[in-house]
């Protein structure tokens, strides 16, 4: 077992169409607004950006996202990650009987030293720490869609 990769799934049951869940995530220079763990946001170009992530456990990962699909008729989005995270991370948006079903699914390998070190004792705090990043980000992107259904 490679104690360094990790498989990630998570699912979002929301109370908004899927055209605009998909705009908000969509908007990535904005997950700091909403998001607390995402820490910062730098647009590098039209497809690309440098993301700072920090949940409960003290440090920080810094990776390059890059867009490898942005389909809104399918409800994708997918990036590639380098940098202390090197993987893929992928959003599908469908609809769902209240609104939307959000799937977020990650297969990344570890590369920051620190967390190399310690993926053996660290990997249930690791993944927990994950956990709890996924769970503000879905209560922050569902206040998020609910402002911006009150702002229309």
């Amino acid at each position: 077992m490679d104690w360094t990769h990790y498989r990630f799934h998570s699912e979002w049951p929301l109370a908004a169409p899927p055209a605009a869940v998909h705009a908000v995530l969509a908007d990535v220079e904005a997950y700091p607004r909403w998001w607390p763990q995402v820490r910062e946001v730098t647009r590098l170009d039209d497809r690309s950006g440098r993301l700072r992530v920090r949940s409960l456990l003290p440090y920080d990962l810094e990776f390059t996202a890059r867009e490898e699909r942005r389909d809104p008729a399918a409800g994708v989005l997918q990036i590639t990650m380098d940098g202390d995270l090197d993987g893929r991370a992928r959003w599908t948006v469908v609809p769902a009987a209240r609104g939307t079903l959000v799937r977020y699914d990650q297969e990344v390998d570890v590369a920051k030293p620190l967390l190399r070190r310690l993926a053996v004792p660290g990997r249930p705090l690791f993944r927990a720490n994950h956990a709890l990043m996924m769970r503000a980000g879905r209560r922050g992107l569902a206040a998020r869609l609910r402002a911006v259904r009150a702002a229309v």
